[in-house]
């Protein structure tokens, strides 16, 4: 696949924000697989990644006029795809399932269903925020916007190697900050961050 530069980048929003269907198709092409595989990772179902998908860019084209230029298309794409996760594990109550496994059988799920995703997100957060800033940025990059350590590595003209490094140290952090007595914290930690 042949990547979208920023300037053809730039150029394909506004010609979809005029709602160029050819722009819209060649930014489907280029952002489609890659958000199929940041869904899945959390979601850990092929039909429920492509619905999301499907969800993702039908929004998209919903909003095409209120595209900003300054605003990163991929950055757009992936927030909104982090949103649509996010409510879906609030409706679908996943953790409640993630409990009901026997992977933690000795936890009360009607306490854990209680606590708020705002402040499990915020309390994440806050220890993220803590990162060297290059380590926060390749920590978001790769989990926030979902690309590669190649593509990470590529953007950033490091080494593979660096990155890896840099993934590993982040997570090792967090963990390690993450307050034992606070379960939710760590389960939210497992699903979203891990």
């Amino acid at each position: 696949m042949q990547y979208v530069t920023v300037r053809n980048e730039s150029l394909l929003e506004r010609n979809l924000s005029r709602g160029n269907l050819l722009a819209f198709n060649t930014l489907y092409k280029e952002y489609s697989g890659r958000l199929y595989s940041f869904a899945f990772g959390y979601l850990k179902s092929e039909d429920e990644s492509e619905e999301l998908v499907q969800e993702v860019f039908t929004i998209i084209w919903e909003k095409r006029a209120d595209l900003k230029e300054e605003l990163s298309f991929k950055s757009f794409l992936f927030t909104i795809a982090f949103n649509i996760i996010r409510k879906h594990f609030r409706t679908k109550a996943h953790l409640s399932d993630y409990f009901k496994s026997g992977l933690c059988d000795d936890t009360d799920v009607q306490t854990a269903q209680q606590v708020s995703y705002d402040s499990l997100y915020q309390y994440i957060t806050k220890i993220i925020d803590q990162l060297p800033k290059r380590r926060r940025g390749i920590f978001m990059k790769s989990r926030l916007e979902g690309l590669t350590i190649r593509e990470i590595a590529e953007e950033l003209k490091i080494s593979h190697k660096t990155v890896e490094n840099q993934l590993t140290d982040a997570l090792k952090f967090i963990r390690t900050n993450l307050d034992r007595e606070y379960l939710p914290a760590i389960l939210f930690f497992a699903l979203f961050v891990s």
